[in-house]
């Protein structure tokens, strides 16, 4: 039986600004991933049916209108600074749960500080990646999928998880690159996205 295509893999991406969001929604897609983005992290823990109704605030009405929540969440990727809840807390409210605990969780921030990224990573945050999200990331998130449908092979699963390895990658990768430069227009694979000064933003086709 051949493997699953990427197409298979839902991911969950939560981020308070509309132009992160749109942006990491957008990479997704292209990479051919099945996209469900929210604006907060009380949305993506009622997805995740860990949060009541009456717990969301009306002030955070976004939630992506592809949202399906009968959908598998493979993989999770979430800005770590977000008003509220944080995405520290998402992941620590996800790996607290019996059941959704296997879920690999990526974290994203605008700011390069290794006392966070270790934070995140010893809470069991599979990477920890730079603001603005770029399109090469996506290639990052694969084995971190795989990992998820190996979750009840232990044996399998054994040979994909190498803490270490992991951590002293994403280290090198992030001294590296100590930060990315913030964006009134960003260019992605085919498209240029820009932010109106009205916050609203465009795509814009460069081909």
């Amino acid at each position: 039986m051949g493997m699953a295509t990427e197409a298979q893999f839902h991911v969950l991406a939560v981020d308070d600004s509309l132009i992160d969001r749109k942006l990491i929604e957008r990479l997704l897609k292209t990479s051919s991933y099945q996209v469900t983005a929210v604006d907060s992290v009380s949305k993506a823990l009622k997805f995740l049916g860990l949060l009541e109704d009456d717990q969301i605030s009306p002030n955070s009405p976004y939630v992506s209108p592809n949202h399906n929540q009968e959908m598998e969440v493979n993989l999770i990727i979430t800005d770590y600074c977000m008003p509220g809840m944080t995405g520290y807390d998402l992941l620590k409210r996800i790996k607290e749960s019996s059941s959704l605990k296997n879920i690999p969780v990526v974290i994203m921030s605008s700011e390069n500080v290794p006392s966070r990224i270790n934070r995140c990573l010893d809470e069991g945050a599979e990477e920890f990646f730079l603001k603005p999200v770029q399109l090469s990331d996506m290639k990052r998130l694969q084995p971190h999928l795989w990992k998820g449908k190996y979750k009840e092979e232990p044996h399998q699963l054994q040979q994909l998880q190498q803490p270490h390895k992991k951590r002293k990658a994403i280290e090198e990768s992030l001294s590296i690159e100590r930060t990315r430069a913030r964006y009134s227009g960003l260019i992605t694979k085919n498209n240029i996205l820009l932010e109106q000064e009205d916050g609203s933003i465009s795509f814009f086709s460069h081909i």
